[in-house]
């Protein structure tokens, strides 16, 4: 169900820690994008000119090398942005909803324009860019030191958030793509915890029962 303007509204304050006025400022730039499952956003390759914010859903940006194979690169969730900030520049990998989510788009240069303006703004996408680059390194050091069993573990908690749930339960092809691994991989380790009572799988949900115990496997 698309947003009303309050809601977005209310999006936008809780996003860049702005008051009423600054974010309605920010809303007039900002167009509501309802993208389905499993839908694209954006093409590798294309020209970039918008900057997304996540208001609901889960986004999933791949890279395809010249061998054809597809690695993740990222995964955005609410309140995180994605996309050309502040200048236009060309898409760097494929970007698609991986949930259906609700997004808002604006023009990287209106965007950019508004952040030099209003001190609000300008200092919220810094916070937001620089939450990314911390994550963007967390991935690189689970890639470079994690075993790939250990990768396949980190990706389903963090896919799991605070809830502890995954709904529906991720496909063993797309974990073993997050994770960097082989698809066998990651099934053998998905039945490792099934089979220790760390995990419960049904065709509804993936529940992490022991989350203490499956951080402990994470090396």
């Amino acid at each position: 169900m698309p947003l009303d303007v309050d809601e977005r509204i209310a999006a936008v304050r809780a996003i860049f820690r702005c008051d009423d006025q600054t974010a309605r400022q920010l809303n007039a730039v900002l167009i509501p994008q309802h993208v389905a499952a499993k839908q694209a956003i954006a093409h590798q390759g294309d020209p970039s000119n918008h900057c997304w914010l996540v208001i609901e859903g889960t986004v999933r940006v791949h890279a395809l090398g010249i061998d054809g194979q597809r690695q993740q690169l990222a995964q955005h969730g609410p309140g995180e942005m994605f996309g050309a900030y502040p200048e236009p520049t060309i898409h760097r990998a494929e970007i698609f909803a991986q949930k259906q989510a609700h997004l808002l788009r604006g023009e990287a240069r209106a965007l950019a324009a508004l952040a030099a303006e209003h001190a609000q703004i300008g200092s919220a996408f810094a916070i937001l860019l620089a939450r990314q680059l911390d994550r963007a390194l967390d991935r690189m050091v689970a890639r470079t030191t994690y075993s790939a069993t250990g990768r396949v573990y980190a990706q389903l908690l963090q896919l799991a958030g605070e809830e502890l749930r995954i709904a529906p339960p991720p496909l063993v092809t797309a974990l073993a793509l997050s994770a960097n691994t082989s698809r066998e991989t990651a099934s053998r380790a998905l039945a490792a915890l099934i089979r220790r009572g760390i995990i419960r799988r049904d065709d509804h949900e993936l529940v992490i029962a022991a989350p203490r115990m499956l951080q402990e496997l994470i090396c």
